[in-house]
């Protein structure tokens, strides 16, 4: 599990990308209680992610909302 604290935005993206990566084939869980703020990027990133493997702990509200509408919105593309 890892806990992500303060800001995901478009600068952790590519971090992000090389953590997940290197943690391929194993059960990730992203542990979101500390997290304060996200952007459009960080969201767009998790929304592929979320869907096929990875576990949001602890997701506010507004973020799941978030990643369901551009969820509609790849799929409505």
């Amino acid at each position: 599990m890892f806990t992500l604290v303060g800001r995901m935005d478009s600068e952790n993206v590519p971090e992000m990308k090389r953590l997940l990566a290197s943690e391929e084939g194993r059960r990730i869980v992203l542990d979101f209680k500390d997290l304060t703020l996200v952007d459009r990027d960080a969201v767009r990133f998790l929304e592929p992610w979320e869907a096929d493997s990875i576990k949001l702990k602890n997701c506010p509200a507004y973020i799941r909302e978030w990643i369901r509408r551009e969820r509609a919105c790849s799929e409505g593309s």
